[in-house]
């Protein structure tokens, strides 16, 4: 077009002339910054160029490329061999489209995790493969494997203890495979081991409970044979830490009845000490309880005997002082009440008895203690009754009439034995009969001794004569066996002497021993041996040896010089019956009779032994 509009020299414009460059003009391009951004084409060839030379002249470079070339090589064969296939998302797969080789790797992962659970899952996996598929062999070792797998989990909870979750997970077992048919046995197995051991465990804790620590710790032993880690380990470790706590039990209990059998509140008090420190977890604690309670009835039995010696003090100091745990609060309370209505009792007045019978009532009969209380309140009546008659007595002793001083004794006689009351009865009525028989028998004696004053043999026969009529039962028959075998000694010895006289005036015609010298010297060989023989049936200890020796030693003469110890020993064992029939009477009255009535007439007890015949007869007939 623009040829065709005629325009001249469009295209071939002549050049201009060159500038020249003047010295500012030089002077902007070098104050020019250099442009900014991609260098220019020139610029990075410039620069290729360069480095190109420095790799190849420079040796260092040169090595530096080809580690650097040679170790990004490695790295990448390493990457490329060890690169695993993406894992795939078990949980997520649809089943019924997924393939055998992608069940079987999804059920080893499963198994893998090695629970019940998942173990049951990947058998669920792959037993479903029909047997004509290629994997089918190697699903059924798994599975075979896994339920194996399945038992040993099982055994490893029974080992540790866990019975029911062993038999929950043998149970569990696929009902395919060999692993099956151990199942029955297995548990059947562990079920056994299991009942031995806790038979074991309880034999060795009904030990401890019987205190036999030594047989517990047999029994424990036992465990240690037993196939169960759990029972060979925690449940022995456990029993031995119990045998070891019930072992200082038991010994605290054994030397709490140490104590106790020693005696005293102070032993008692170390006893409850002991005894309450052991707890109600021991195997002994109920040993222990039962200890406690018998140191509380030892402790009421101690206030009792305080009661005995009047000391109503001690007597509820020491009741106070027995535990709750005794179970003996009532037993206490009912004490407490008895103790102090006893201690009014003990000022003798009438108005003290009906204050104590008052008190006594209190103790209804859904009490521990009612029976005692009804007891008490029978006796407390009779011995206001009887406590009215020996006054009665008494004042009937006063008097100087014998008919007075018999009414007294008769009186005093109507109190039971059994009564409290019965000793001072006792001591009134020997009281009055020593006044008696002294006024009676002391003219007697007074007489004996003046006619023996005389000292003529037939003087001292009268004397002996007189003496006699005063038996040895009587008050003064001590004192008149005494003045008869003096009186017969000096009678002997003048009879001696009037014998030696005359055989001094007739002239013997050998020297032969006078025969009354041979008679008392045999009369003396016989008395030893009665008295060595009455002796030796003392010794028997019974009431017949007894009586049997008083006979033998009342066969040695009047005259002869062993009489004196023979009556000594008549006295001694006729007081020793005596007293045998007196403590078997509040039981045996009867029997206590018996026993009075072979104490012989000549013996210091026999006048007692009467009058106490008399009192226990008429005990029986009431």
């Amino acid at each position: 077009m623009t040829r065709d509009r005629g325009i001249p020299n469009r295209r071939n414009r002549k050049p201009s002339p060159p500038r020249r460059a003047t010295g500012q003009t030089i002077q902007a391009m070098k104050e020019r910054p250099p442009k900014k951004g991609k260098p220019d084409r020139m610029t990075i060839v410039d620069l290729f160029h360069q480095a190109r030379k420095w790799l190849m002249t420079d040796w260092r470079a040169m090595i530096a490329l080809s580690l650097v070339l040679t170790g990004s090589a490695t790295a990448l064969s390493i990457a490329f061999l060890f690169k695993l296939p993406a894992v795939p998302n078990c949980p997520s797969i649809f089943w019924p489209l997924a393939s055998a080789s992608l069940r079987l790797h999804c059920a080893e992962i499963a198994a893998g995790k090695r629970t019940t659970k998942d173990l049951l899952e990947a058998i669920e996996l792959v037993k479903s493969l029909p047997p004509d598929h290629p994997l089918h062999d190697e699903a059924k070792r798994l599975i075979e494997l896994w339920a194996q797998e399945i038992l040993d989990l099982g055994e490893e909870a029974f080992q540790a203890g866990k019975l029911d979750d062993a038999i929950s997970t043998a149970k569990k077992v696929p009902k395919i495979g060999s692993a099956y048919t151990q199942v029955e046995d297995k548990i059947k197995r562990w079920q056994g081991i299991w009942t031995s051991a806790e038979l074991l465990y309880r034999k060795a804790e009904d030990a401890l409970r019987k205190q036999n620590w030594r047989l517990a710790l047999t029994e424990a032993g036992r465990l240690l044979s037993i196939d169960n880690t759990f029972w060979q380990t925690t449940k022995y470790q456990e029993i031995s830490g119990k045998i070891t706590a019930t072992r200082e039990d038991i010994t605290k209990i054994a030397k709490a009845k140490n104590l106790v059998e020693s005696g005293g509140l102070q032993n008692f008090q170390e006893a409850l000490k002991l005894l309450s420190s052991i707890n109600d977890k021991s195997y002994v604690y109920q040993g222990a309880q039962e200890a406690i309670a018998d140191v509380g009835k030892k402790m009421l039995d101690l206030a009792d005997a305080a009661l005995d010696r009047k000391d109503l003090t001690t007597a509820l100091d020491v009741i106070k002082q027995i535990p709750p745990a005794a179970n003996l609060q009532k037993e206490v309370e009912d004490f407490e009440v008895l103790a102090n209505a006893i201690g009014r009792v003990w000022n003798g007045a009438p108005e003290d008895y009906d204050a104590a019978i008052v008190q006594a009532q209190k103790i209804g009969s859904d009490r521990p203690s009612y029976n005692k209380a009804q007891k008490l309140i029978a006796q407390w009546q009779a011995e206001k009754g009887d406590t009215a008659q020996l006054n009665r007595a008494r004042q009937l002793a006063q008097s100087t009439r014998p008919e007075d001083l018999q009414a007294a004794i008769d009186t005093a006689s109507q109190i039971p034995s059994s009564s409290p009351k019965s000793k001072d009865a006792r001591q009134l009525i020997d009281q009055i009969t020593t006044d008696v028989q002294s006024k009676e028998d002391r003219p007697l004696i007074d007489q004996a001794d003046q006619v023996a004053n005389r000292g003529d043999a037939s003087s001292l026969q009268q004397a002996i004569d007189l003496l006699n009529r005063i038996s040895s039962r009587r008050a003064l028959g001590g004192e008149a066996a005494d003045k008869r075998r003096q009186y017969a000694s000096q009678l002997q010895a003048i009879r001696d002497r009037e014998r030696a006289l005359n055989e001094a005036a007739q002239p013997s015609p050998s020297p032969s021993i006078d025969p009354s010298v041979q008679n008392r010297i045999q009369d003396t060989a016989s008395a030893e041996q009665a008295l060595q023989e009455a002796k030796a049936a003392a010794n028997g200890g019974t009431v017949d040896s007894v009586a049997d020796a008083i006979r033998k030693a009342d066969g040695v003469a009047i005259s002869s010089p062993m009489r004196q110890e023979a009556q000594s020993l008549m006295d001694q064992w006729s007081q020793q019956l005596l007293q045998t029939a007196m403590s078997q009477a509040s039981a045996d009255p009867a029997g206590a009779i018996e026993i009075a009535q072979k104490i012989p007439l000549g013996t210091n007890a026999h006048d007692q032994a009467q009058s106490l015949i008399q009192l226990w007869q008429q005990g029986l007939r009431r």
